[in-house]
């Protein structure tokens, strides 16, 4: 897929950052669009579009690898969950999967998407091949963060859903599609940013705006 990069970050900037695209934004989306570009063709316009619009979600727009709570550090993360777990605030968590473990490593959510417990970090780790199970830390690395972002999503490592489940020549689902991640969490609204990415990478490729397709 061919695309005027300058194009698009313009459309993205007016549509989704409010017309300030800072540096750490555009290395972030940069990033992506660069993996993406070494995917095999044909590529899947709406796949990418909803990719970026769950790091977008994800990383509350910053288009970089956070902690969860967006945390400066582990310690601070390992703090505010722990406050929140004593308070009840958290019903949906059994296990404290953020407490350090025997080996001192922490497996809170960190990323592009929210990576959480040793098990996920395993299969990531043999997902991608990197060492994750050694360096949980790792998931905060930037290329690191975003193989896992493709590698989840696409295989359905993360939830067992694919956006092949969701985006396919007989299957547009924007809501549905974020049961990849998320169960139903806030899918209208991450439909609605892939609806908006979409739209800025078809006006960067040159391509006519879509006619008739599901809003779902």
């Amino acid at each position: 897929m061919t695309m005027d990069r300058a194009v698009f970050y313009k459309a993205v900037r007016a549509s989704l950052f409010n017309d300030v695209l800072k540096q750490d934004q555009v290395e972030g989306l940069t990033a992506i669009l660069d993996r993406w570009a070494r995917m095999p063709a044909p590529a899947e316009r709406r796949w990418l579009a909803y990719m970026l619009a769950t790091a977008h979600h994800e990383t509350g727009r910053t288009m970089q690898p956070v902690r969860e709570t967006f945390a400066k550090s582990d310690e601070r993360a390992i703090a505010i969950l722990e406050a929140a777990f004593r308070k009840r605030r958290l019903p949906a968590v059994s296990t404290p999967y953020w407490r350090r473990d025997g080996e001192g490593k922490s497996w809170l959510g960190r990323g592009l998407v929210q990576l959480t417990h040793r098990e996920n970090y395993a299969k990531m780790a043999a997902a991608t091949g990197i060492d994750l199970l050694i360096h949980p830390e790792r998931a905060m690395e930037l290329p690191v963060a975003v193989d896992i972002l493709f590698t989840g999503m696409q295989s359905g490592a993360f939830t067992g859903k694919t956006l092949g489940d969701y985006f396919s020549l007989s299957r547009e689902s924007w809501t549905g599609a974020r049961r990849i991640i998320n169960g139903r969490d806030k899918a209208e609204l991450v439909a609605s940013y892939g609806k908006q990415y979409l739209a800025a990478l078809r006006l960067a490729s040159g391509a006519p705006p879509a006619v008739g397709r599901s809003a779902a």
